[in-house]
Protein backbone atom coordinates (compact mmCIF):
# COMPACT_ATOMS: atom_id res chain seq x y z
CA UNK A 1 0.00 0.00 0.00
CA UNK A 2 1.13 3.70 -0.29
CA UNK A 3 1.99 5.86 2.01
CA UNK A 4 -0.41 9.34 2.14
CA UNK A 5 2.76 11.13 1.51
CA UNK A 6 3.56 9.33 -1.83
CA UNK A 7 -0.03 9.92 -2.82
CA UNK A 8 -0.32 13.77 -2.31
CA UNK A 9 3.09 13.69 -4.28
CA UNK A 10 1.66 12.06 -7.60
CA UNK A 11 -1.18 14.82 -6.97
CA UNK A 12 0.77 17.58 -7.05
CA UNK A 13 2.97 16.55 -9.99
CA UNK A 14 0.04 15.50 -11.80
CA UNK A 15 -1.85 19.26 -11.47
CA UNK A 16 1.26 21.06 -12.42
CA UNK A 17 1.96 19.01 -15.41
CA UNK A 18 1.37 21.38 -18.67
CA UNK A 19 -0.47 17.94 -20.22
CA UNK A 20 -3.35 19.41 -17.32
CA UNK A 21 -4.14 22.62 -18.56
CA UNK A 22 -7.01 23.34 -20.64
CA UNK A 23 -6.72 25.52 -24.25
CA UNK A 24 -9.14 28.28 -24.41
CA UNK A 25 -11.69 27.20 -26.51
CA UNK A 26 -11.88 30.71 -28.46
CA UNK A 27 -8.58 32.50 -29.71
CA UNK A 28 -9.33 36.43 -29.97
CA UNK A 29 -7.53 37.73 -33.43
CA UNK A 30 -9.49 41.36 -33.95
CA UNK A 31 -11.47 43.74 -31.97
CA UNK A 32 -13.64 45.29 -33.74
CA UNK A 33 -15.94 48.32 -32.99
CA UNK A 34 -19.93 47.34 -32.91
CA UNK A 35 -22.98 50.10 -32.28
CA UNK A 36 -24.03 49.39 -29.47
CA UNK A 37 -27.60 50.46 -30.17
CA UNK A 38 -27.57 46.94 -32.20
CA UNK A 39 -29.83 44.22 -30.76
CA UNK A 40 -28.14 41.45 -33.02
CA UNK A 41 -29.90 38.95 -34.31
CA UNK A 42 -28.33 37.69 -37.21
CA UNK A 43 -24.77 38.39 -38.51
CA UNK A 44 -23.33 37.09 -42.18
CA UNK A 45 -20.20 38.06 -44.00
CA UNK A 46 -20.35 37.70 -47.87
CA UNK A 47 -18.17 39.47 -50.20
CA UNK A 48 -16.23 41.90 -47.84
CA UNK A 49 -19.92 43.33 -46.76
CA UNK A 50 -21.10 42.32 -43.06
CA UNK A 51 -24.88 42.11 -42.98
CA UNK A 52 -26.42 42.59 -39.57
CA UNK A 53 -30.29 42.04 -39.38
CA UNK A 54 -31.61 43.88 -35.53
CA UNK A 55 -34.11 43.46 -33.48
CA UNK A 56 -37.22 44.79 -30.97
CA UNK A 57 -40.42 46.43 -32.33
CA UNK A 58 -40.00 50.07 -33.32
CA UNK A 59 -36.13 49.45 -33.71
CA UNK A 60 -35.47 46.20 -36.32
CA UNK A 61 -33.19 47.18 -39.06
CA UNK A 62 -31.50 45.36 -41.69
CA UNK A 63 -28.18 46.65 -41.94
CA UNK A 64 -24.72 46.73 -43.99
CA UNK A 65 -21.82 47.29 -42.30
CA UNK A 66 -17.81 47.81 -42.96
CA UNK A 67 -16.37 44.79 -41.23
CA UNK A 68 -13.17 46.49 -40.92
CA UNK A 69 -14.23 49.18 -38.43
CA UNK A 70 -18.14 47.89 -37.68
CA UNK A 71 -19.29 51.33 -39.63
CA UNK A 72 -22.98 51.14 -41.03
CA UNK A 73 -22.71 51.51 -44.57
CA UNK A 74 -26.22 51.52 -45.29
CA UNK A 75 -29.19 50.59 -43.25
CA UNK A 76 -33.04 50.06 -43.61
CA UNK A 77 -35.78 50.25 -41.43
CA UNK A 78 -38.77 47.18 -40.57
CA UNK A 79 -41.97 48.34 -39.97
CA UNK A 80 -42.26 49.24 -36.23
CA UNK A 81 -44.46 46.50 -35.63
CA UNK A 82 -42.29 43.69 -36.97
CA UNK A 83 -39.38 42.38 -34.36
CA UNK A 84 -36.92 41.35 -36.81
CA UNK A 85 -34.70 38.26 -35.88
CA UNK A 86 -32.04 36.34 -37.85
CA UNK A 87 -31.22 36.80 -41.81
CA UNK A 88 -29.04 34.77 -44.26
CA UNK A 89 -27.95 36.08 -47.47
CA UNK A 90 -28.51 33.84 -51.15
CA UNK A 91 -27.40 34.56 -53.69
CA UNK A 92 -28.50 38.70 -54.95
CA UNK A 93 -31.12 38.54 -52.28
CA UNK A 94 -31.47 38.29 -48.38
CA UNK A 95 -34.10 36.86 -46.19
CA UNK A 96 -34.89 38.55 -42.88
CA UNK A 97 -36.96 36.44 -40.50
CA UNK A 98 -39.19 37.94 -37.51
CA UNK A 99 -39.82 36.75 -34.12
CA UNK A 100 -44.13 36.37 -33.88
CA UNK A 101 -44.99 38.27 -36.71
CA UNK A 102 -45.01 35.14 -39.12
CA UNK A 103 -42.94 36.98 -42.05
CA UNK A 104 -40.38 36.31 -44.02
CA UNK A 105 -38.80 39.46 -45.99
CA UNK A 106 -36.86 39.15 -49.29
CA UNK A 107 -34.52 41.86 -49.98
CA UNK A 108 -32.28 43.12 -52.65
CA UNK A 109 -28.76 42.89 -51.50
CA UNK A 110 -27.45 45.79 -52.87
CA UNK A 111 -29.91 48.10 -51.73
CA UNK A 112 -31.32 46.14 -48.62
CA UNK A 113 -35.16 46.86 -49.85
CA UNK A 114 -37.72 44.84 -49.51
CA UNK A 115 -38.51 42.71 -52.52
CA UNK A 116 -41.37 40.51 -51.14
CA UNK A 117 -42.83 38.82 -48.53
CA UNK A 118 -44.07 35.20 -47.60
CA UNK A 119 -45.22 33.74 -44.45
CA UNK A 120 -44.59 30.83 -42.33
CA UNK A 121 -45.89 29.28 -39.00
CA UNK A 122 -44.54 29.45 -35.69
CA UNK A 123 -42.11 31.70 -34.58
CA UNK A 124 -38.96 32.86 -36.19
CA UNK A 125 -35.14 32.69 -34.27
CA UNK A 126 -32.24 32.33 -36.62
CA UNK A 127 -31.65 31.57 -40.01
CA UNK A 128 -28.91 30.10 -42.67
CA UNK A 129 -28.15 28.74 -45.89
CA UNK A 130 -26.13 25.72 -46.51
CA UNK A 131 -26.50 26.21 -50.48
CA UNK A 132 -28.98 23.51 -50.86
CA UNK A 133 -31.61 24.41 -48.38
CA UNK A 134 -32.15 27.02 -45.72
CA UNK A 135 -31.85 26.01 -41.96
CA UNK A 136 -34.25 27.61 -39.33
CA UNK A 137 -34.47 27.70 -35.78
CA UNK A 138 -37.74 28.71 -33.55
CA UNK A 139 -36.56 28.29 -30.20
CA UNK A 140 -37.00 25.31 -29.97
CA UNK A 141 -35.10 21.48 -30.42
CA UNK A 142 -36.18 21.80 -33.65
CA UNK A 143 -34.63 23.27 -37.11
CA UNK A 144 -36.88 23.80 -40.19
CA UNK A 145 -35.27 22.71 -43.45
CA UNK A 146 -36.68 25.57 -46.46
CA UNK A 147 -36.99 25.86 -49.99
CA UNK A 148 -34.37 28.96 -50.88
CA UNK A 149 -36.85 30.42 -53.22
CA UNK A 150 -40.24 29.57 -52.52
CA UNK A 151 -39.64 29.18 -48.31
CA UNK A 152 -41.72 26.10 -47.93
CA UNK A 153 -40.47 23.60 -45.11
CA UNK A 154 -39.28 20.44 -46.65
CA UNK A 155 -38.39 19.23 -43.72
CA UNK A 156 -36.57 19.32 -40.11
CA UNK A 157 -34.69 17.81 -37.17
CA UNK A 158 -34.65 17.48 -33.81
CA UNK A 159 -31.24 18.69 -32.23
CA UNK A 160 -29.83 17.01 -29.22
CA UNK A 161 -26.84 17.01 -26.81
CA UNK A 162 -25.61 14.22 -24.71
CA UNK A 163 -29.25 12.27 -25.74
CA UNK A 164 -31.53 15.32 -24.33
CA UNK A 165 -33.29 18.07 -26.07
CA UNK A 166 -31.66 21.37 -26.81
CA UNK A 167 -33.56 24.43 -26.87
CA UNK A 168 -33.40 27.84 -27.73
CA UNK A 169 -31.19 27.52 -30.48
CA UNK A 170 -31.15 31.61 -31.91
CA UNK A 171 -28.65 32.51 -34.75
CA UNK A 172 -27.69 30.42 -36.95
CA UNK A 173 -24.66 29.87 -39.25
CA UNK A 174 -24.15 27.37 -41.71
CA UNK A 175 -20.38 26.06 -42.67
CA UNK A 176 -19.05 22.86 -44.07
CA UNK A 177 -21.75 21.48 -43.96
CA UNK A 178 -22.48 21.59 -40.31
CA UNK A 179 -24.83 24.51 -38.55
CA UNK A 180 -23.40 26.93 -35.92
CA UNK A 181 -25.85 28.32 -33.44
CA UNK A 182 -26.17 30.51 -30.35
CA UNK A 183 -27.81 29.18 -27.26
CA UNK A 184 -30.31 32.02 -26.49
CA UNK A 185 -29.21 32.93 -22.48
CA UNK A 186 -26.17 31.21 -22.48
CA UNK A 187 -22.51 32.14 -23.56
CA UNK A 188 -22.47 28.83 -25.55
CA UNK A 189 -22.28 28.50 -29.46
CA UNK A 190 -22.36 24.56 -30.29
CA UNK A 191 -21.91 22.91 -33.48
CA UNK A 192 -24.50 20.81 -35.17
CA UNK A 193 -24.76 18.02 -37.91
CA UNK A 194 -27.86 18.61 -39.42
CA UNK A 195 -27.84 15.25 -41.00
CA UNK A 196 -28.86 13.65 -37.47
CA UNK A 197 -29.53 17.12 -35.37
CA UNK A 198 -26.55 16.22 -33.00
CA UNK A 199 -24.27 18.93 -31.29
CA UNK A 200 -20.54 17.73 -32.01
CA UNK A 201 -19.07 20.20 -30.29
CA UNK A 202 -19.87 23.07 -27.26
CA UNK A 203 -17.67 26.36 -27.17
CA UNK A 204 -17.57 28.55 -24.28
CA UNK A 205 -17.46 32.25 -25.15
CA UNK A 206 -18.04 33.86 -21.42
CA UNK A 207 -14.85 35.25 -21.74
CA UNK A 208 -15.68 37.83 -24.79
CA UNK A 209 -18.69 39.34 -22.48
CA UNK A 210 -18.42 42.46 -21.71
CA UNK A 211 -19.43 44.54 -18.73
CA UNK A 212 -22.21 47.09 -18.60
CA UNK A 213 -26.08 47.67 -17.70
CA UNK A 214 -27.19 47.59 -21.27
CA UNK A 215 -25.36 44.75 -22.65
CA UNK A 216 -27.28 41.60 -23.41
CA UNK A 217 -26.93 37.65 -24.42
CA UNK A 218 -24.26 36.71 -26.87
CA UNK A 219 -25.80 36.38 -30.28
CA UNK A 220 -24.86 36.88 -33.64
CA UNK A 221 -21.92 34.48 -35.55
CA UNK A 222 -20.73 34.83 -39.22
CA UNK A 223 -17.78 32.85 -40.94
CA UNK A 224 -14.76 34.46 -42.44
CA UNK A 225 -14.89 32.76 -45.80
CA UNK A 226 -12.03 30.83 -46.90
CA UNK A 227 -10.63 30.75 -43.35
CA UNK A 228 -11.59 28.65 -39.99
CA UNK A 229 -12.39 32.18 -38.09
CA UNK A 230 -15.69 33.78 -37.32
CA UNK A 231 -17.05 37.62 -36.39
CA UNK A 232 -19.22 37.13 -32.87
CA UNK A 233 -20.87 39.74 -31.08
CA UNK A 234 -23.75 40.33 -29.19
CA UNK A 235 -26.92 41.76 -28.51
CA UNK A 236 -25.68 45.46 -27.79
CA UNK A 237 -22.41 44.70 -27.55
CA UNK A 238 -19.36 47.41 -28.28
CA UNK A 239 -16.71 45.24 -30.41
CA UNK A 240 -16.93 42.16 -32.71
CA UNK A 241 -14.37 39.69 -31.75
CA UNK A 242 -12.71 37.93 -35.07
CA UNK A 243 -11.90 34.21 -32.88
CA UNK A 244 -10.61 31.17 -33.86
CA UNK A 245 -12.51 28.27 -31.73
CA UNK A 246 -10.11 25.54 -31.06
CA UNK A 247 -10.41 21.71 -31.98
CA UNK A 248 -13.35 23.00 -34.46
CA UNK A 249 -12.08 19.96 -36.95
CA UNK A 250 -12.77 17.59 -34.82
CA UNK A 251 -15.76 15.63 -34.29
Amino acid sequence: MRSPVWLVLVAVLAACSPQQEAKPQVEVLQKIPHDTAAFTQGLELVDGVLYEGTGLEGQSTMRALDPSSGNVQKKVDLPPDFFGEGITVVGDTIWQITWRNGVAIERDRKTLNEVRRVSYEGEGWGICDDGQRLIMSDGSAKLTFRDPKSFKETGNVQVTRGGKPLTQLNELECVGGKVWANVWKTDEIVRIDPANGQVTNTYDLSTLKPTGENVDVLNGIAHVPGTNEFLVTGKNWPTIFRVRFNGMGQD
